[in-house]
């Protein structure tokens, strides 16, 4: 699938027209299916207190798939010194639409709960990821700076685990226990690893057999050893959120296990990778809107979470695909066209009146997520003309 670059208006007489860029398929079925795991993972997560086979379905889900996100992610970041409209976007791609959803989150909890705490430093629930992301694209050009930064961020994150002072504020603790997986998405785009390597153009029928068997290994270890993790607070430490001695890792070694957690967040990433399709499908577009899936899912799954409907919901062989599917659907709804036109000035606000310049909030030509998803502007459905009016 070929994206063109539709060039302001003008730009003929100011100069060349840019360069089409072919768009890949791939990267928008990768950051789709990557959405449809977050919205998966949240829906299960309310049957996994009754069910063993739902957490391990959950607990492979978390082993790789924010990891695979922030992978994305900084593989389309740049570690260049940012511009002024780059540190533009962080305001208007970030910093504001999280502060919109906190407030939205303060309401919500107010109207159903009967109270709240306002608390910009808090993230509520998914907000955490809008945090890491800006936190992530300040931080990389300083790492870029550095030798070895893929070992730095590594000892960062584990480092990080053990002070209790590193916590949930401004997601600072998943931020940097994340940092690993974004710097790797940056340094593979910087070696062209992917391109060199050919990994997108050809695909053996042993990638294919090794990433499903992968994934049967980790989904029955993930069930045959459910007592273990459940006992260990695994599902804590996927989170990278608590530091390590709050969730039982008292010894001195409570890091080797958040190392071990990334190496098979790796492998499972590598497998995901592997057997996503290559091609363009009826569902690749939607992987260019992940933003509005990511912001607006948890608001549709938050009355199922608290009303205890998924709680001692038996059997378990008919809930659990039933929540399967219906995470799919959540997660195609909210990326159709009605919904992005309907929440835009929510998920993409142009507070021009923010800045000095107000042109800084304005996007010309393509627009992008914080994700590093890059797609063509929509433009508003003329109305077709009446034939009654051509006399």
């Amino acid at each position: 699938m070929t994206a063109r670059t539709t060039p302001p208006t003008g730009a003929a007489l100011t100069g060349p027209i840019p360069r089409t860029r072919r768009r890949v398929p791939f990267w928008d079925n990768a950051r789709f299916a990557c959405i449809v795991l977050v919205v998966l993972g949240h829906a299960v997560q309310r049957l996994t207190y009754d069910s063993d086979i739902a957490l391990g379905l959950y607990l492979v889900v978390y082993a790789f798939h924010m990891p695979a996100f922030a992978i994305i992610s900084g593989y389309f970041s740049k570690s260049d010194a940012p511009t002024t409209t780059q540190m533009a976007r962080v305001i208007t791609d970030i910093v504001v639409p999280y502060v919109i959803f906190e407030g939205l989150w303060t309401l919500t909890k107010w109207v159903v709960e009967g109270q709240a705490n306002p608390n910009i430093t808090e993230p509520s629930w998914t907000l955490w990821f809008l945090l890491a992301l800006g936190i992530f694209r300040l931080v990389l050009p300083y790492l870029s700076l550095l030798r070895w930064p893929l070992l730095w961020t590594v000892v960062i994150s584990i480092g990080a685990g053990y002070l209790p002072n590193i916590d949930s504020t401004f997601s600072l603790s998943r931020t940097l226990g994340l940092l690993p997986f974004f710097t790797l998405g940056w340094w593979l785009r910087k070696h062209d690893i992917v391109e060199r390597l050919s990994l997108l153009d050809r695909r053996p029928w042993w990638v294919l057999a090794g990433g499903v068997g992968l994934f049967a290994v980790a989904g029955g270890a993930a069930w045959a050893f459910v007592d273990v993790w459940r006992d260990m607070n695994l599902r804590e430490w996927l989170f990278y959120d608590d530091n390590y001695a709050s969730i039982g890792g008292t010894q001195w070694w409570a890091g080797g296990v958040r190392l071990a957690l990334m190496i098979v967040a790796l492998v499972l990433a590598t497998a995901f990778f592997a057997l996503l399709p290559r091609s363009t499908h009826w569902w690749t577009h939607f992987g260019q809107y992940t933003m509005y899936v990511y912001l607006l899912h948890s608001f549709v799954l938050y009355p199922f979470r608290e009303n205890g409907l998924l709680r001692n919901a038996e059997p378990t062989w008919i809930w659990l695909p039933l929540v399967i599917v219906l995470s799919v659907a959540i997660a195609l709804g909210l990326a159709t066209r009605p919904v992005r036109w309907l929440f835009r000035p929510l998920v993409e606000p142009r507070p021009g009146w923010l800045f000095s310049d107000r042109t800084l909030a304005r996007r010309e030509g393509r627009r992008s997520d914080p994700t590093g998803s890059r797609r063509p502007r929509e433009e508003p459905r003329m109305p077709r003309p009446d034939p009654r009016q051509n006399g």
